[in-house]
């Protein structure tokens, strides 16, 4: 068995939250799992707290936030969106762990600048920067809470609609939408939602200017 050490310890309760979800998290259960004694993991992490924003760490050096500075800035803000949302597909339940962590560490707060350095060099003012960003953080953070299972794609046409299910004289629309409604690519809503957003803003940058 290769010796405990902080890395084996996060690889573990990445592991476990991904099987079970972060409250299955606490120390002796990680240690069950490596089976070592629980004092032994406080060595290296001094406690679940600063466990779990280890995974959020660990999860976001994962992420590759490539940039072009010469790319228009549109480019450049859907490419940061793209990359955060890549974190759901390969540790979807650790994701949410992720988006409940409030990192001031490097690989927390890298994200972070790039995308207000971006929207600064794009012409924002310094609230409006921060106002847009947090836009985007919330669109990002809920495609993906619906990406992983948390929260439906809308609760009460959620899944196949079948004949009978909806009276067509009360409901006209969700009837004639029911296969629209019933199915939902994730990839294409989230880009078609991103779209929508970076076009909204660019028209908001266009007509200050002009």
């Amino acid at each position: 068995m290769p010796p405990l050490n902080r890395s084996r310890i996060v690889a573990a309760a990445i592991d476990l939250i991904e099987r079970e979800g972060a409250d299955a998290v606490s120390m002796r259960r990680i240690a069950a799992d490596l089976e070592v004694g629980v004092m032994s993991l406080y060595n290296h992490v001094p406690n679940k707290s600063a466990l779990l924003d280890a995974v959020s760490e660990t999860i976001l050096s994962e992420v590759e936030f490539t940039d072009d500075p010469a790319a228009p800035w549109t480019g450049r803000v859907r490419m940061q969106a793209q990359a955060f949302r890549q974190i759901a597909h390969t540790h979807p339940r650790s994701t949410m762990v992720v988006v409940s962590r409030q990192l001031k560490s490097a690989a927390g707060m890298l994200p972070v600048e790039r995308a207000l350095s971006t929207l600064r060099e794009a012409g924002f003012g310094e609230q409006e920067a921060v106002q847009i960003f947090r836009v985007f953080i919330a669109y990002v953070i809920g495609s993906l809470l619906r990406e992983v299972g948390v929260t439906p794609t809308f609760a009460p046409v959620h899944g196949a609609i079948r004949p009978g299910d909806v009276d067509p004289e009360l409901f006209p629309e969700i009837g004639a939408l029911a296969p629209h409604l019933s199915a939902c690519d994730h990839e294409a809503e989230f880009d078609f939602g991103l779209d929508l957003l970076i076009e909204a803003i660019a028209g908001r940058l266009a007509q200050r200017t002009t």
